[in-house]
């Protein structure tokens, strides 16, 4: 169905609460001058639809409602047969599975993207091709980005040991935005006669990004992808990469697809009518208890693809927090500063010193090769195991194999001590705090006036003012970030922890996705070494030097600390009469007492 094939849809009512209040906005609003009226004009139907519409609600899809939600659990053996119990014979190996056969990925240039063509590579030596999807940016053309991804360190053991590999990676210049993905009639034909298996990774991950865009790349593109599955000759597998906090508004969260709080199609409707600024007034509105745009296009496109997908062979990944890798192909490798990284690695620099965060509750972060591991094998499970019904998996730590904010914070500063960056502007150290309010104040203190007083000295010194800049951008960061540090989930794995079970020991080393074995500590010094090495472009022979620093800071870091209580103390001292008294007082007792020592 067409994103604009909408003249018959039946808009629910919830919906069009929502756009009652968006008229409203529309005609009190200085900036807007729609109203109503201009809203019919649009499309009749909007308006419409409130005298046809009495009980009727989301439109459902032919799929079993469960307790509230749609979708399907496996907790029986019979969906998941333990190897031991398999017949070895009937067993296909799943780089035997991936011999012959092709691939398509979107977002194959990002993060988990790049991991999981050079995955499928090194792994699967007899994969016959891989397709990505790849948009021109910034004057290059799609071969240019392909040759740059592949020039990267990420790709440097398969460059050295089994070049041609390399061949197999087939630039499709295309565009989630577009029509029709903006592939080409030819490519298209290609595609539909020689893919087996599609990775659907292509997503907005920024959490402030406005409602347009993000319906337009979570939801629009995913249901562009899916008609041109529909059209896949030889297709096993779909798999669809979505998030774990999509279902945020719940904290018990199992594998299965919940019923979303507005259909999917008047979602894409909404945003083909109204304008952009009024859009983003309506989005707080909108997205309810989620707190941004990303979870809640996220949790759309789950849904839309139940309804969209008919009988495709779908199975859908839901990572939480993706960071560094564990240990393929690069311990540590990591590309970029989502999330938590940028964080970590202004703490690192000791720019960053204070949040608000729940130091007990679980910090669900997951290695990126365990995600790509775990989407390989469910590619597999779905094409070997045909079913009616999604297979969902949530891959997240916090069931398996927890760890606490509180720990992982101590964790990364006891090496990013260890270890640590060249050109520190102050020694790393930091706070979890629960108190809003306490932590703005010791913010103002140790974050906003040291970058005030350090850009000030950056211009005097003839250079050019930069840490008030960083200290901005950290702050929306943060802001960003905040719900994940303060709430906490149980993301139910069941599935995931099955099918892990169902490969053989081989194909459990070749693609581990069990979380059990991260050793956490280990784990978050070759994350730190990773920040260094990849996203600052030090080399480790500069590491003693660094260290030689560090050890200056601490010392400066101690004496800055015995100066504030020095001051803090002469300031009250001046001001407090019985203070004063009181401390004379407590020198005099001391100074007595010493004086009873034999030895004084």
């Amino acid at each position: 169905m067409s994103e604009n094939s909408n003249a018959n849809h039946v808009i629910s009512p919830t919906l069009l609460k929502s756009l009652t209040v968006a008229t409203s906005i529309a005609t009190t609003s200085t900036s807007s001058s729609l109203s109503s009226s201009t809203i019919a004009t649009i499309n009749p139907t909007l308006v419409s639809a409130s005298t046809t519409t009495s009980s009727s609600s989301l439109v459902t899809t032919p799929t079993t409602m469960l307790n509230g939600h749609v979708g399907s659990q496996f907790n029986s053996k019979s969906n998941f047969e333990n190897y031991s119990s398999c017949n070895e014979a009937n067993y296909i190996p799943i780089p035997q599975f991936y011999a012959g056969r092709s691939v398509f990925i979107t977002g194959g240039t990002g993060f988990m993207g790049k991991v999981l063509v050079e995955k499928l590579l090194r792994s699967c030596p007899d994969i016959k091709n891989i397709y990505l999807l790849i948009r021109p940016k910034r004057g290059q053309d799609v071969s240019d980005r392909l040759g740059e991804m592949l020039n990267a360190p990420l790709f440097e053991k398969l460059r050295r040991e089994n070049p041609k590999e390399l061949c197999k990676v087939i630039p499709i210049g295309g565009d989630i935005t577009s029509e029709q993905l903006g592939i080409s009639e030819s490519d298209q034909s290609l595609l539909c006669r020689t893919v087996s298996i599609v990775f659907h990774s292509a997503a907005t991950v920024k959490f402030d990004e406005k409602l347009k865009l993000s319906v337009t790349i979570n939801m629009l593109g995913t249901k562009r992808l899916v008609e041109l599955c529909h059209r896949m000759m030889f297709l096993e597998a779909l798999i669809h990469v979505s998030t774990a906090y999509c279902n945020c508004d719940r904290t018990d969260v199992q594998e299965v697809i919940y019923a979303p709080p507005y259909n999917p199609d008047d979602i894409i409707s909404l945003i083909n009518w109204l304008p952009e600024d009024m859009l983003d007034q309506l989005t707080p509105s909108l997205i309810g208890k989620r707190p941004n745009t990303y979870t809640f296009t996220k949790a759309l496109a789950e849904h839309m693809l139940l309804k969209e997908a008919g009988n495709l062979p779908v199975a859908i990944v839901r990572p939480s927090i993706v960071i560094a890798s564990l240990n393929e192909p690069l311990a540590g490798w990591i590309d970029n500063f989502n999330g938590p990284t940028g964080l970590l690695s202004a703490l690192a620099k000791g720019l960053f010193r204070s949040i608000v965060c729940e130091q007990n509750y679980i910090a669900d972060v997951v290695p990126v090769d365990i995600v790509i591991n775990l989407m390989i094998a469910a590619a597999w499970r779905t094409a070997t195991h045909k079913t009616d019904n999604f297979s969902i998996y949530n891959c997240c730590t916090g069931q398996r194999h927890p760890i606490t904010w509180g720990k992982f914070v101590n964790y990364t500063l006891s090496m990013v001590r260890k270890h640590p960056l060249e050109s520190c502007v102050w020694y790393p150290s930091g706070v979890l705090r629960r108190n809003v309010t306490l932590n703005t104040i010791y913010g103002i203190f140790v974050h906003y006036i040291p970058a005030y007083l350090l850009d000030v000295l950056a211009r005097l010194m003839g250079k050019k003012p930069f840490v008030v800049k960083v200290q901005q951008k950290l702050y929306k960061a943060v802001e960003c970030l905040n719900y994940f540090a303060v709430n906490q989930w149980e993301f139910r794995d069941d599935n995931v922890h099955a099918l892990f079970h169902t490969l053989s020991p081989k194909d459990r080393n070749n693609f581990l996705f069990d979380v059990t074995n991260i050793d956490w500590l280990k784990y978050v010094e070759q994350y730190v070494l990773g920040l260094r090495q990849f996203l600052f472009k030090q080399r480790p022979e500069s590491l003693p030097a660094s260290r030689r620093r560090m050890t200056r800071l601490y010392y400066l870091h101690q004496l800055s600390q015995l100066v504030v209580v020095m001051c803090t103390w002469r300031f009250l001292m001046k001001r407090s009469i019985r203070l004063n008294a009181l401390w004379t007082a407590f020198l005099q007792y001391i100074t007595k007492f010493l004086r009873l020592l034999p030895f004084l």
